[in-house]
This record gives C-alpha cells, structure tokens and sequence, in this order.
C-alpha cells in the first residue's frame, strides 16, 4: 500500500494465495487480508479501489463474509 501511496495509484489487486497446496486456512486467510488491507488504506489516500482476486468460489465468498463483518471502510472493497 506504501508503493501505491508513493506510486499515486489509485487502484491494487491483492491474489489470495497460500490457502491450497500450502494449506493456510482459507478463512483466516481472507480475515488477515481484508483487516490488512482496510488498516492500511488510512495511509494510502490515493488508493480507492482495491480487488481482491480470489480463485474459487468458496474463497471469494469468504472474503465478501471478511468485508461484511468490517466497518464501513470494508466497503468499495471487491472480492
């Protein structure tokens, strides 16, 4: 998030990783993430669009469950 601050970005895709072969589990995967993510975003005001890219369905709705559980930042937010 620092990179895009300092870049000017306005927009990062984040990949869900690390949750099939390696086996981290899934929803704590996406939890870690997302407060990750919104946490981070109060020192990246440039960054308005953040995608989280998630490559199965189960994965995905985890991460909209994350985002639902969120204060408003979580918002805007796309899984």
């Amino acid at each position: 998030m620092e990179l895009c601050q300092t870049q000017g970005l306005a927009s990062v895709a984040f990949p869900a990783i690390s949750t099939g072969v390696y086996r981290f589990p899934a929803d704590r995967a996406a939890r870690i993430a997302v407060t990750t993510v919104i946490g981070a975003l109060k020192a990246a005001p440039s960054v308005t669009r953040v995608i989280f890219c998630c490559f199965s369905e189960d994965s995905a709705r985890l991460h909209r469950q994350a985002l639902a559980s969120t204060s408003p930042e979580g918002r805007g937010l796309i899984a």
